[in-house]
């Protein structure tokens, strides 16, 4: 169990440094600081805000159940289209 953590640290520090290498390897004037590691995993390194946290992680108005991170590298959780989901499966359920 310990092996795989060790795993997924080591995987998340490769993508979180692939971030960086990519803005860095930018002209400082066109560092944006958010984008993709090797075109697939969304990266944003930029200074955190509320908005962006709130869009992340609550937004009805996006269908996606994974959304890029408001801060640093991968997915996060959509709750307003998982509380959805719940929901439609409860009344399927009934």
């Amino acid at each position: 169990m310990r092996r795989k953590k060790t795993k997924w640290r080591l995987l998340g520090l490769a993508l979180l440094l692939g971030a960086v290498v990519t803005e860095l390897q930018k002209a400082p004037e066109d560092r944006q600081w958010h984008g993709r590691v090797a075109g697939i995993v969304p990266y944003d390194l930029r200074t955190p805000t509320f908005e962006r946290f709130k869009a992340a992680a609550w937004n009805p108005d996006d269908d996606r159940l994974f959304t890029p991170n408001a801060f640093g590298v991968g997915w996060g959780l959509n709750f307003a289209q998982l509380v959805q989901l719940i929901k439609a499966a409860r009344a399927e359920a009934s």
